[in-house]
């Protein structure tokens, strides 16, 4: 029997709604990244030197701005990643975090199919909200006890979610989820 499953694609894009890149540029940029060369970077994604160059033009003519910086000589020089390319590729992942977390998993559409049983979901009150890098870890009271849960920063910025916050913690064997009231 064949499974069906969902699949998405993620695209950044600019205020006027051009494209600026996919997961094949994106690739282009880490690869330059960990590389700290365009040669490199274009035989690890398997393209051309010109076809990564026209990539390149298409990012930069998107969002106004160089993302790559060319150093010669020396044994400093190589191909580098600007400010704004690695926050672009930043973004990037960011959202193929969340996407993984949601889309891809089991319990985002459990709470969609609204299959959540009362006996695992727990209101709470919001007593620290810690966030590093792409973690954000909520700690919430919930009488007689606290629990922490794992989310994401963008989750936790999306909820807005800030102590004294009262919230909706939903267990599952592996994990807390978060809902505001």
């Amino acid at each position: 029997m064949n499974r069906t499953q969902a699949k998405t694609k993620i695209w950044l894009v600019n205020d006027e709604e051009k494209p600026i890149m996919g997961e094949g540029k994106a690739a282009l940029l880490k690869a330059i990244n960990e590389e700290g060369s365009l040669n490199k970077a274009c035989r690890k994604v398997k393209i051309s030197y010109k076809h990564a160059w026209l990539l390149l033009k298409e990012i930069e003519e998107s969002v106004g701005e160089p993302v790559i910086i060319k150093k010669r000589g020396g044994k400093a020089q190589g191909t580098f990643l600007t400010e704004k390319a690695i926050n672009l590729l930043e973004e990037y992942n960011t959202y193929q975090v969340i996407l993984a977390q949601t889309v891809y998993d089991k319990t985002f559409w459990e709470v969609i199919g609204l299959k959540i049983s009362a006996r695992n979901q727990m209101k709470g009150k919001v007593i620290e909200v810690e966030k590093e890098g792409l973690i954000a870890k909520v700690k919430i009271s919930i009488e007689p006890t606290t629990i922490t849960a794992v989310i994401t920063k963008e989750a936790a910025d999306a909820l807005a979610i800030k102590k004294d916050d009262k919230v909706l913690a939903v267990v599952k064997a592996t994990e807390v989820m978060i809902g505001k009231e």
